[in-house]
């Protein structure tokens, strides 16, 4: 395993050629079959772009092929750029253009414009063996891909992440979540994102078997496929938990049976927390990850016994620290900037110094969270940076006013978040969601037993629905326009 992830699977191929790599709604692949497959689309791909290095985008739909595509790239020595299925053509050929992609492997029916595309039925082709070329000289060194961090909003930024990098990721799922050769894990996100491509690629790194069952699915469905295959580990994001959780105590029942079931993407309520653990498995772990880094921090089962508004402590290998302003480091139960480093952070954006220089340090990570660090190492975040809300020339965190909301049974969800004031600049807002007759009333008061005065939102709005990205976050500024357009109705 020296040279490239590929090798994980050629290695698997041989010592346990006939167990299952790869289901999903189509087929079955065995760690021989797989192999074989990757080895012929390597060679169509390596054959039209022979230049090591070159970037592949992947546009395809969340089935067997997606994996092998990906798989393909890492053997050729190319670089793949993740590309959403779902997005529109606008969106597609902005990130395409973007990050000079020399090809997309689409499906059929998906266009391309803004370079040569290849659809996936085409790399199924047979080629003559006596033309095949030689695999490239690789180290784990070697640029894997390129995973955007921002969506298709404003400049897309990309991290560049090498073997290596994923390698060392795949050591915490090992080491922290026991994802290992006898895993049975489904894949219940789509491959495009962060969570879902990397757990699959580490499964099957490791020789365990992968299921691909790409949302959207019903509760019951999933239920079904856990006891289908005895599936011992699930990746879910909170909006899927959340209907698992309004599902009845019988389909709940079919996830005693999980060793671990994991979130990650945007995160849960205490009370969520709780309710999964007793309600779906008590075996319930929560991810804090980025793009950039991978998982950063985990809350465990026990974790949550203890602290249950935080997000964890670090997983293996990475170092975490809170610094101010200046860089300077504080001390335990002070706010500040959130950064972490480790092996497997990656340490750029592709071809942007000047998005990179914000962000690297020293080899150093900053996301752009506000936390805090408490004495035995738990992270409790507090918001975005860009996300403090400056009243009167005083800083306040949006999570620190949202816990304590959420201790409330009859509060479902909240938004803290700043809207502009003529006199103070900004002044606190919050959005809630309820399933009871909670009035704003009542929650000013509770605010008053554990909040500064001034920390007390003075706007309150009352939704149905919290407004969500792809990835499950509440998006806040959605929530502050809805805002503003009441008062100026009002």
């Amino acid at each position: 395993m020296e040279h490239n992830l590929a090798d994980g699977l050629a290695f698997n191929a041989k010592s346990r050629s006939s167990h299952n790599a790869l289901i999903d709604a189509r087929e079955s692949l065995t760690y021989a079959q797989l192999d074989a497959r990757v080895s012929l689309f390597a060679q169509h791909l390596l054959q039209r772009y022979p230049t090591p290095g070159a970037i592949i985008g992947i546009c395809l739909e969340d089935h067997a092929d997606h994996v092998a595509a990906m798989y393909a790239c890492m053997r050729a020595g190319l670089v793949f750029l993740p590309v959403d299925w779902h997005w529109t053509a606008h969106e597609r050929e902005a990130v395409i253009s973007h990050f000079s992609a020399v090809c997309v492997i689409t499906e059929k029916d998906i266009p391309i414009s803004s370079c040569p595309s290849i659809s996936c039925d085409l790399l199924h082709q047979p080629i003559d063996v006596n033309q095949c070329l030689a695999w490239p000289v690789t180290s784990l060194d070697t640029d894997l891909l390129i995973s955007l961090s921002s969506g298709t909003t404003g400049r897309p930024k990309g991290p560049l992440i090498s073997h290596r990098h994923f390698l060392r990721r795949f050591w915490t799922h090992w080491i922290n979540l026991g994802l290992n050769a006898n895993s049975r894990y489904i894949c219940g996100t789509p491959l495009y994102f962060g969570g879902g491509r990397t757990f699959t690629l580490s499964v099957i790194f490791s020789g365990g078997t992968v299921i691909l069952k790409p949302p959207p699915f019903q509760p019951q469905e999933l239920a079904q496929l856990v006891q289908l295959t005895q599936a011992n580990a699930l990746f879910l994001v909170p909006t899927q938990l959340r209907r698992l959780l309004a599902s009845d105590s019988l389909v709940q029942s079919a996830f005693h049976s999980l060793q671990l079931l994991l979130s990650s993407g945007a995160p849960l309520t205490p009370s969520e927390r709780m309710q999964i653990k007793s309600q779906l498995c008590a075996r319930f772990f929560e991810y804090y990850a980025c793009t950039e880094g991978g998982g950063v921090t985990l809350s465990t089962p026990e974790d949550f016994d203890v602290h249950l508004t935080s997000v964890g402590r670090p997983v293996f290998g990475v170092e975490i620290s809170i610094v101010d302003d200046n860089d300077v480091v504080l001390g335990a139960g002070e706010v500040g900037y959130l950064r972490f480093k480790g092996p497997g952070v990656a340490t750029s954006f592709y071809e942007d110094p000047e998005e990179s220089k914000k962000s690297f340090k020293e080899g150093w990570f900053y996301p752009g969270d506000m936390a805090v660090l408490d004495e035995q190492g738990y992270v409790f975040l507090r918001g975005r940076s860009k996300d403090i809300i400056i009243r009167g020339g005083l800083n306040i965190y949006p999570n620190e006013i949202e816990d304590v909301l959420k201790q409330l049974v009859d509060i479902d969800e909240c938004a803290v978040f700043g809207v502009p004031d003529e006199q103070l600049g900004e002044c606190v807002a919050c959005a809630w969601v309820s399933h009871s007759s909670i009035f704003k009333e009542e929650l000013i008061e509770h605010c008053k037993k554990y909040l500064s005065i001034y920390k007390i939102p003075q706007r309150w709005m009352n939704v149905n629905t919290m407004p969500r990205n792809s990835s499950g976050k509440i998006v806040k500024n959605q929530l502050k326009q809805m805002l503003l357009k009441q008062v100026i109705k009002s």
